[in-house]
């Protein structure tokens, strides 16, 4: 596994979970897959709904990407208190290494309030190679 990062706001924690994807990588062509993993924990007394998330991509030419979208790998999940939702996605760079950082949309149920949750600052690293 790469990184790890943990943030918890209004009590929705996040964690992410980083690993270089090898095989899916190709250094010739200057394309670098990356996978994460993100588990988002609701802390919180209130049912909440991811509705949309936010992305900044960078990588180490300094090169900013944003990506915004709607839910999360198609969905927008419910987490009810102590829930849990866990799900992978993949950032494709044209560096060996990068960093993103983010913000998730979310509701709460009970009144329809809007807050935005901070996905932690995380890197992008393609492993040392050990000859």
């Amino acid at each position: 596994m790469g990184t790890h990062a943990v943030q918890v706001t209004q009590g929705i924690k996040i964690s992410v979970e980083t690993k270089f994807s090898e095989e899916n990588s190709d250094a010739s062509k200057s394309h670098f897959l990356f996978l994460y993993q993100i588990t988002i924990e609701n802390k919180s007394d209130y049912t909440v709904q991811l509705i949309a998330r936010h992305w900044d991509i960078f990588d180490s030419n300094n090169n900013h990407s944003e990506v915004d979208g709607e839910g999360v790998v198609g969905k927008q999940p419910v987490l009810e208190p102590g829930e849990i939702f866990e799900y992978e996605s993949a950032c494709g760079l044209t560096t060996d290494i990068g960093k993103m950082k983010g913000t998730y949309l979310m509701e709460r149920k009970v009144d329809k309030t809007p807050f935005f949750v901070t996905i932690p600052e995380f890197e992008l690293m393609v492993p040392q190679r050990l000859n």
